[in-house]
């Protein structure tokens, strides 16, 4: 008896299908069967199923006489399941990577619940990648098990029956079959959910729905919509034939309110000619369904007590005052706007302050990075500066207490910004205000560049999509002076920024607590993270990828490769997780790195705001081709280089060197080496301190601890500093010394 049993259906798929099924079958977790169900199709569907069906003995094929539909096609597969949970999947959708494995263990976890609920990330057909808005409610609802009664929110979560396991036992037990139908998922997931006694969830995107160009079958204009009142009608009746249940009612009338309307509201569902008819019958299910104590009813449904007419008209007048208050907001943003410089105007006409430094990081992110590092040594060696951090309003709360800072646009940072004479910066400055005389504007960078930058991305139209190049050298323009690391960077930046500043030998000033970390410098942050003392930490950090749209993509399976450095490294051991910052806000989490986290296989510090102290808490870095690798090696730990798609990358963002040949570790080029370097102990062999050895003499020269004070005594106190070379001429008048 396998653990899963996945139905298929099949109708009008051929060119999705083989996608569909290989993303079942090539699962890691490989104790399933698949029972495709093909539902008359007319485009040769059945034919590849039947090809998949002589190839794997876990694939069973039911060739139906007829179509009968979506609902009746799923029908006539579950008297052939087996397995312990019955999994629905439509055929033009995928299961994710590593996805069976992780509903496996989040069953065995919870004890084979009644049904088990995760979440799924729609993917479009141009490429793009969203997960579900209201994936929360899968973290809120907590570890354990649970009945709608305790959260009810479960029932706000889309009705559909493919982002579910269901115990078999539990389905046949109650009967629960599909009615025919455009609208068959209602009348299933809510008598599913209202009589499942054990309901856990899994906070990890399992599904990926696809968006068809064309849209799916609910997309069409047709009076076959009208069938949502008919499978409400189900709904209702099966409330009514459990006395138990009757509480529910008014809820699932607003459910049914709220489902209608949405319908309705779009133009290409129901055909005009019908949308009053459409509208009366929503009213008349939404009356006829009215308990007698129920309480009055809620200001979006009480359109239904009007009129379609009077619909309309309310419709149109709500349009009306959307356009009025729009239009009455671009004329105060504008208004705002020009009050905004005109009052940066009238500082302008002030002297700069030399006692005044402004600093910013990673777009207002917060007090991080270079700038962050020059800022805490400013403090120390000049403190008659006054530093304030330029911060995004939301994020002011991890600033530290004592910590100045304004928020960007604000009136106090238009007047700090026309007088400041330094700015700090990783990342250019927005174009207002304008760039004063006398002002000195250093560029911290974010590290040493791997992968093509700025004016090299203009051969490039894959990686620069979205960026406007002309602009960003306008603005680096502004730039006085550019901090290097390397001699390899100050090449780059020189072609990358064809600009006026000067390149400036100091080190990165946020790789001094790497150069001079101590044996228990990360002993800390491990404290934090949880991680024991006496393990071995091996830290994973990929790259986002210029050829897939949203950038993530998974190289390998997180859990798979815990285990293997468990058997490798021994129980002794911790698989810490960080994400590009670009893709922490993004579905990356929802692939299985915040379950993985949940469960204790690994730690995710995505979250973590200072790099430098996870690398601090680690012994070991595997990377692909994030710029960390070059700030990792100031620690002298092991790396290792995982380039599986070295060619891909290179061709649509291109590098300035060959990492996979002048790398600082060993390189893999499939997980299967990945996990032989692991495993037979190079990843800290002689070789592997050889080429790491290399690579520090080569990318780290000027990092000896000390960066952060040669940029204060050199740029803010006018000190000469025999390892920095002076700035010329037409740059040194803009030095402001102590």
């Amino acid at each position: 008896m396998p653990r899963f049993s996945v139905i298929v259906p099949v109708f009008k798929v051929r060119g999705f299908l083989r996608e569909c099924l290989d993303s079942v079958l090539e699962q890691s977790y490989r104790d399933l069967e698949v029972i495709a169900v093909d539902d008359c199709s007319p485009d040769g569907s059945g034919d590849i199923l039947d090809a998949y069906a002589a190839r794997d003995p876990r694939v069973r094929v039911l060739h139906l006489p007829a179509n009968v539909g979506l609902g009746r096609a799923r029908n006539a597969g579950l008297p052939y399941a087996t397995g312990d949970f019955v999994l629905f999947l439509d055929s033009d959708d995928t299961f994710t990577p590593g996805a069976l494995r992780a509903l496996a263990d989040r069953l065995d976890e919870a004890g084979d619940p009644d049904v088990l609920v995760f979440d799924y990330a729609r993917t479009y057909w141009w490429g793009g990648t969203r997960r579900n808005s209201l994936a929360h409610v899968l973290k809120d609802v907590g570890a354990g098990t649970f009945t709608v009664a305790e959260h009810p929110e479960i029932l706000e979560l889309l009705m559909v029956v493919w982002n579910k396991a269901y115990r078999r036992e539990f389905v046949e037990a109650h009967g629960f079959r599909f009615p025919p139908g455009y609208y068959e998922d209602t009348p299933w997931t809510f008598p599913v959910l209202l009589s499942a006694r054990r309901i856990a969830t899994l906070d990890r995107i399992c599904v990926a729905y696809r968006q068809r160009r064309q849209g799916n079958i609910l997309s069409t204009t047709s009076r076959r919509h009208f069938d949502v009142h008919d499978q409400y009608e189900r709904v209702f009746t099966f409330l009514a034939a459990r006395p138990e249940l009757a509480r529910w009612r008014p809820f699932l009338r607003h459910k049914m309110a709220e489902h209608c309307l949405d319908i309705l509201a779009k133009p290409d569902r129901v055909p005009a000619r019908d949308k009053g008819e459409f509208f009366r019958r929503t009213a008349g299910l939404y009356q006829k369904y009215r308990t007698p104590d129920e309480v009055p009813v809620a200001p979006e449904f009480r359109v239904l007590e009007s009129s379609w007419a009077a619909c309309r008209v309310r419709r149109q007048a709500a349009r009306l005052r959307t356009a009025l208050t729009a239009r009455g907001e671009r004329v105060r943003a504008a208004g705002a706007e020009r009050i905004r410089r005109s009052r940066s105007l009238v500082h302008e006409r002030l002297p700069l302050d030399p006692r005044l430094a402004l600093y910013s990081a990673f777009s207002h992110r917060g007090m991080l990075g270079d700038p962050a590092a020059v800022y805490r040594a400013a403090r120390e060696l000049a403190p008659h500066i006054r530093g304030v951090w330029v911060v995004r309003p939301e994020l002011v709360g991890r600033l530290p207490v004592d910590v100045e800072y304004v928020t960007p646009g604000s009136p106090e940072f238009l007047r700090l910004a026309a007088r400041a004479t330094f700015f700090v910066n990783n990342v250019n400055w927005p174009s207002t205000p304008r760039r004063r005389p006398g002002s000195v504007y250093i560029h911290t960078h974010q590290g040493t560049p791997l992968k093509f930058m700025a004016a090299d991305l203009l051969h490039k139209p894959g990686a620069r999509l979205g960026v406007d190049v002309p602009r960003m050298l306008r603005r680096a323009d502004r730039w006085d002076y550019s901090l290097v690391a390397n001699r390899h960077s100050e090449l780059v930046w020189s072609r990358a920024y064809p600009c006026g500043f000067v390149s400036l030998r100091t080190g990165s000033p946020r790789n001094d607590v790497l150069v001079n970390a101590g044996p228990d410098s990360g002993a800390a942050v491990r404290e934090r993270l949880g991680i024991p003392a006496d393990h071995t930490v091996v830290l994973y950090a990929p790259s986002p990828r210029d050829y897939r749209r949203g950038g993530h993509v998974e190289r390998f399976d997180l859990a798979r490769f815990a285990e293997d450095l468990r058997r490798s490294l021994g129980e002794r051991h911790t698989l810490v997780v960080r994400l590009h910052p670009s893709l922490a806000d993004g579905p990356a989490r929802g692939f299985g790195l915040a379950e993985l986290h949940r469960r204790g296989v690994l730690v995710d510090a995505t979250d973590e705001p200072h790099v430098e102290e996870v690398m601090l808490a680690s012994d070991a870095l595997v990377t692909d081709y994030s710029a960390l690798m070059f700030d990792y090696a100031n620690l002298d730990r092991p790396i290792v280089i995982h380039a599986d798609d070295w060619g891909a990358f290179t061709a649509s963002r291109g590098a300035y060197l060959d990492i996979t040949a002048e790398g600082p570790g060993h390189v893999s080029r499939s997980y299967r080496e990945l996990a032989r370097l692991f495993d037979s102990g190079q990843w800290r062999d002689a070789e592997s301190a050889r080429l790491r050895a290399a690579f520090r003499e080569r990318y780290c020269e000027f990092d000896d601890g000390k960066a952060a004070e040669r940029v204060v005594r050199t740029l803010m106190l006018g000190e000469a500093v025999a390892t920095v070379p002076a700035p010329s001429a037409h740059r040194a008048s803009s030095l402001v010394s102590s």
